[in-house]
Order: C-alpha cells, then structure tokens, then sequence
C-alpha cells in the first residue's frame, strides 16, 4: 500500500460517525475498550467491531497497563492524527493533573499546561513522594518551564471539582476508578525507566497531547 492508497484508507476508517467520534474521544484521552464502550453507549461487539477498523487503518493501537498489567488501553496515533487533521479543542479552563507520586509526570503536565492553556493547573499524588524528582526538574528545566519551589500534594488536600481533571499514569487512574467524565493519559512512569532521555520523552509526549487540544499548542 503506497502512501495515497494509505491516507485514503484513513480517511474512510473516519467516515463512520461512530468511528469519527472514538477517534476525537482518543484524541481528549486514552481509554479501554470498555471505557470506551460505556462513554459511548455502545455494546462490546460493536466497540470492538469500530476499534478494530481503525486499528487496520493505523489510527489506534493498544497499549498494556503499567498498573494491573492486564489491562489495555486504546491510545490515538498522535502523527496519524496531526496528519488527518483532528482536532478536539479544549477550553481554557483549571485542570489538575493526577499521577501516583506527584514527582514527574502530573507536576510537568500541570507546568506545560499553564504555559500553552494560558489557564490554572494544579497537580497531585495519590502516594505522593518527599520532593519533585531531580530528572522532572531537569527536563523542565531544558523545556523552558519552571517547576521551582513546587512540592507533591496528595489528591485529598486539592480540590478535584475542577473543569477537567487528567490522569497521566495508569496505577493512579486505576487505583481511583476514575469516574467517565475524568480524562487519561497513558504515559509510562520515567522514574522507573534506565532510558536516559526518559523525562524528556515523558513530557514531549505531555506537550503533544495538549498541542493538539489548544489552536496555537506549543510543543518541546
């Protein structure tokens, strides 16, 4: 299949209203197949029938849990999308950025929000860790973004009736059992990672998907 032929098989996977709606859901947040299934009223055959169109044609693949380490969550391909063209705005409204220590992920998704948002953030832990790990500050640091002076918090003492609220790490959106209406981003945990770009993939990953949610998103 040459590139032309490729795109075109993109564009009819998205010509189904139903399949258009899963992947602009995907593009707000990561989810399961069930997830998904129960935001969109759909029964479980014919989820599965729409996830496994777009995922012939390229558009979604799974990823498995870093948490039960059982289950798979449906993530969009962010340069299919760019390419395709979606888009799924966000307001510019508070968010809170939730993820197991509060010490990287949550704490670089809140800074990089503020910045490209133009709007508050806040972050939190459910099992917060003593201090924001050097290589966050680090890789915020070369990013051009200031974690200065911030300290995890536990999810108790930050109010969680912000407009949006974002899981990025899969032990914490599982451990809460996230309500539908909160978002998630399946990110892997840098922490644990012997990769020595790890933080730096973490919050490019971070930037991209808030990239495609604001008109004039900045990345890294």
């Amino acid at each position: 299949m040459n590139d032309l032929e490729r795109r075109a098989h993109r564009h009819a996977a998205l010509g189904d209203p139903t399949r258009l709606a899963i992947a602009e859901e995907l593009l707000r947040s990561d989810r399961s197949p069930g997830e998904l299934g129960d935001l969109l009223g759909l029964p479980s055959n014919l989820a599965a029938h729409h996830i496994a169109v777009l995922e012939r044609a390229g558009i979604v693949r799974r990823g498995r849990s870093e948490g039960d380490r059982r289950r798979k969550y449906l993530q969009l391909d962010r340069a299919v999308a760019e390419s395709l063209g979606l888009a799924a705005p966000a307001q510019a409204e508070p968010v809170l950025f939730v993820c197991t220590h509060n010490s990287a992920r949550s704490q670089l998704a809140a800074a990089a929000w503020r910045r490209a948002v133009g709007a508050p953030a806040e972050s939190a832990g459910t099992h917060p860790a003593p201090r924001v790990h050097p290589g966050a500050l680090a890789a915020a640091k070369r990013a051009g973004l200031d974690l200065a002076g911030t300290l995890p918090r536990h999810i108790a003492d930050v109010a969680t009736t912000l407009a949006v609220v974002i899981t990025v790490c899969d032990r914490a959106h599982e451990e809460l059992e996230a309500p539908a209406d909160w978002w998630h981003w399946s990110i892997p945990d840098p922490v644990g990672s012997t990769a020595p770009d790890a933080f730096d993939t973490a919050l490019h990953d971070i930037t991209r998907r808030i990239a495609a949610l604001t008109p004039e998103g900045t990345d890294t």
